[in-house]
């Protein structure tokens, strides 16, 4: 007996656009189904954009799910295009309504936490901490996004294996890219070449950071990491702006002139009415190769981390725990390399063992007041 047209649609509705991570038939995307006699299944799938770079997988996931109904000897896909009065009410659906340039994150409703991880200076390995932990984060079950805020020193795309990727846009509504898990968004990616070199100032600067934040479909995420550019600079300051409730965690090495500047980073946040969650000591030491883990060999001093973490909660008023320290392994730096994260390609190794840690306290961690909106409003006497 044939499948039912009702039967293939309800199996469609399975099917997940690889982007936005919803059902095909929920978005409007499956245009008509129709069932012959001789139980070969014809669908069309309207595309958001002509030349999806997800088409391929749309594909395979729809044949795949029409493919194991009874009675079902064969299935064709054709592809078509949305129109341009589709793909806006697509977006005002994917929207919900929302104005087009309000930032989600810092609606007072908002669910996501966001985190921003900064640095006094460059070199600590801020990007490898982002990634790693936002990999740990996704491992441990968790909608994790990730935004590559570093305009000048944009590393995130290659850490995960998706520099020479391109974001899908909807007219003027853009898709971050899937990777190991995550969604991402990079001004590297937004570039027409790769090496093209990013000299923005001030308000240029700031008008990205929106449109990374406003254009991007995010969807539901349940945390945002940001890698904020190291330093105090422009960024810094329009995060603090546009995300006032987005809390701090900053990086560092164990040496006293890098966590001398990571103090810096730390205070900043308090200058913008930022909560500093906590500190990450990257570097930490060196497990001895011939003793073992037990003996520590510390190639860049000690206490650094330590040290950030007691100065800033006294200098904000409030305790700012030290997350955790990072061992030094190779294989950060080489999975960074070929865009295999080590959180993910070995999570048993100490180095990814750490992160865990850190991503199960950051994840499980309620988000504070500070910055929050309330929704109250007072009442008559």
């Amino acid at each position: 007996m044939a499948a039912t047209a009702e039967q293939v649609t309800a199996a469609l509705g399975g099917v997940l656009d690889p982007e936005i991570k919803k059902p095909i038939t929920d978005l409007g995307m499956v245009e008509s189904v129709l069932v012959r006699d001789d139980g070969v299944v014809a669908v069309r799938v309207l595309l958001t954009v002509a030349g999806c770079p997800m088409k391929d997988t749309l594909r395979r996931d729809v044949t795949a799910a029409v493919s194991k109904l009874d009675g079902v000897t064969g299935v064709e896909i054709d592809l078509g295009v949305m129109s341009a009065e589709q793909r806006s009410a697509l977006q005002t659906q994917l929207r919900g309504g929302v104005a087009e340039k309000e930032i989600p994150f810092s609606r007072a409703d908002s669910l996501t936490k966001v985190f921003a991880i900064a640095s006094g200076k460059g070199g600590v390995g801020k990007s490898s901490v982002t990634v790693n932990l936002a990999v740990a984060m996704a491992r441990q079950g968790l909608s994790v996004g990730v935004l590559d805020a570093d305009i000048y020193g944009h590393s995130v795309p290659a850490m995960l294996g998706v520099a020479d990727e391109r974001p899908t846009a909807v007219d003027d509504m853009i898709m971050p890219v899937p990777a190991h898990g995550l969604k991402v968004i990079s001004i590297g990616m937004l570039k027409p070449k790769r090496d093209q070199v990013v000299a923005w100032r001030g308000p240029i600067l700031d008008r990205a950071l929106v449109q990374m934040l406003a254009d991007v479909y995010w969807g539901d995420l349940d945390v945002l990491l940001l890698d904020l550019p190291p330093g105090t600079g422009d960024i810094a300051i329009s995060v603090g702006q546009r995300l006032t409730s987005a809390e701090v965690i900053v990086v560092t090495t164990p040496q006293e002139a890098a966590a001398e500047v990571a103090e810096r980073a730390g205070t900043m946040a308090q200058m913008v009415h930022q909560r500093v969650a906590g500190v990450i000591e990257n570097m930490s030491f060196l497990p001895c190769p011939h003793c073992g883990p037990e003996h520590r060999i510390e190639i860049f001093g000690s206490g650094g981390g330590t040290r950030v973490a007691e100065t800033l909660s006294a200098r904000l008023g409030y305790a700012i725990p030290l997350l955790g320290e990072i061992p030094l392994d190779e294989r950060l730096r080489s999975g960074g390399d070929l865009g295999q994260p080590l959180a993910g390609a070995d999570p048993e190794a100490p180095a990814a063992q750490i992160l865990a840690k850190i991503a199960t306290t950051l994840g499980g961690k309620p988000r504070g007041l500070l910055g929050r909106q309330l929704g109250l409003s007072p009442v008559g006497r």
